[in-house]
């Protein structure tokens, strides 16, 4: 079975409870998701945040029988299948596997934040972290948002599966409230069959259990992932099941990043880098509007290209940002994460990076290359304060965007 017709199978069933279609009323219920977990040792209907616990058995679409005071799945076929405590039922009857030790090794801990596009850990090659001393401090603090609603986005990354929960308010002022982080080695098309029905089975299930409506939860795949051919099979598999899945491409991307990370205190004076594995973005707001331009990621190394001339095309680009809006840089990325994790002084949101200097010790291939463009930008901009936001990610923008 290839590897598309897999995956086809897994978004099936997704698909049943992730976004309710025409015949499929019995899956909502007032406009609500439900599905069944095990909370406090019982089987339980949750909608939202709301628990309801179970007694009586439950007859399921797809002619499975739950039982619940037994925590068994009996299938149409007659194979009884016992519920462990992280798995769980979608209201359709597709059965979840989320093993803890699986979910505690793919996920980034939740305190402190990771910044989302980023890896969950260093890099393995970083084995030598700079004696970075500490950077000045940023005090802004953005406008928490009142009230509003959550929202859920899965990101194919170029990188691995990333997933963020944001609390949106009408003022569009808004708040990670949660982000996840995997591994599935999607650029190299390395990613197995197994790798990839762990990883969205993990991530959407948790969204839903932490409040998120089926209807809010969106996949958009990253300009670097768009390319690879790994990722093919996956987006036509979710285009043939109805689901909407959104290819943005490097303008894009720089577009959605500078609507997130920049706030709108500094739209006139300030620019964003989003420095990704594939390409890097460069945006700033022009007239109101934004103007991106994109040069090479950090990776690439692996297609041997000489330093001076990514230093070279990096300068060029970050020269067109305006004068006026070179002061201040707002960047994002896996590289700016770690380079942050060595400067960042306790739990701050925002962390100053040090200058292009400070990082002169790094080890790894893709951490020397990042500074090799942290470096051009720097030079070809004057700017001195690169400014790296903990909670921030294109696809936040993406979910700011939409009403």
């Amino acid at each position: 079975m290839t590897k598309h017709l897999l995956f086809a199978g897994l978004l099936a069933g997704l698909c049943a409870w992730g976004q309710p279609t025409p015949g499929r009323a019995q899956a909502t219920r007032r406009g609500q998701t439900y599905w069944y977990s095990i909370q406090n040792n019982a089987v339980v209907q949750k909608t939202g945040a709301t628990a309801k616990p179970l007694k009586d058995d439950v007859k399921l679409p797809n002619g499975s029988l739950l039982k619940p005071l037994s925590r068994l799945v009996v299938t149409a076929g007659g194979e009884e299948v016992s519920l462990g405590d992280d798995d769980m039922v979608t209201a359709s009857g597709e059965i979840i596997r989320v093993a803890p030790a699986a979910a505690a090794a793919t996920s980034a801990p939740v305190a402190p934040k990771p910044a989302p596009a980023a890896a969950k850990a260093a890099p393995a090659a970083a084995k030598t972290a700079p004696n970075v001393a500490s950077a000045p401090k940023f005090s802004y603090v953005p406008a928490a948002p009142v009230g509003g609603k959550l929202k859920g986005v899965v990101e194919l990354g170029a990188s691995g599966f990333n997933s963020f929960i944001v609390r949106i308010d009408p003022q569009r002022n808004w708040k990670l409230e949660k982000a996840e982080f995997g591994n599935s080695l999607v650029l190299e098309n390395m990613a197995t069959d197994d790798d990839i029905r762990r990883g969205l089975k993990a991530y959407i299930a948790r969204m839903l259990d932490y409040g998120v409506s089926g209807r809010d939860i969106h996949f958009v795949v990253s300009s670097g992932a768009a390319t690879a051919a790994g990722t093919k099979p996956i987006v036509e598999s979710l285009k043939a099941l109805g689901y909407v899945v959104h290819l943005v491409t490097p303008e894009q991307e720089g577009a959605l990043g500078l609507r997130a990370a920049v706030p709108a205190a500094y739209a006139d004076k300030a620019f964003l880098v989003d420095m990704g594995s594939a390409n890097t973005k460069i945006a700033w707001q022009a007239q109101g509007k934004p103007v991106v331009v994109s040069s090479y990621g950090s990776k690439y190394y692996q297609q041997a290209l000489p330093d001076s001339k990514v230093a070279a095309d990096i300068a060029e680009k970050a020269s067109l940002v305006p004068t006026a809006q070179r002061k201040t840089c707002f960047i994002i990325g896996g590289v700016p994460f770690e380079l942050a994790k060595l400067a960042r002084q306790g739990q701050e949101q925002f962390t100053v990076l040090k200058a292009p200097a400070d990082y002169a010790q790094l080890e790894g291939a893709k951490l020397k290359a990042g500074a090799t463009i942290y470096r051009a930008l720097a030079e070809a901009t004057g700017c001195q304060q690169f400014v790296f936001g903990w909670d921030t990610n294109f696809t936040i923008g993406y979910l700011l965007a939409q009403p």
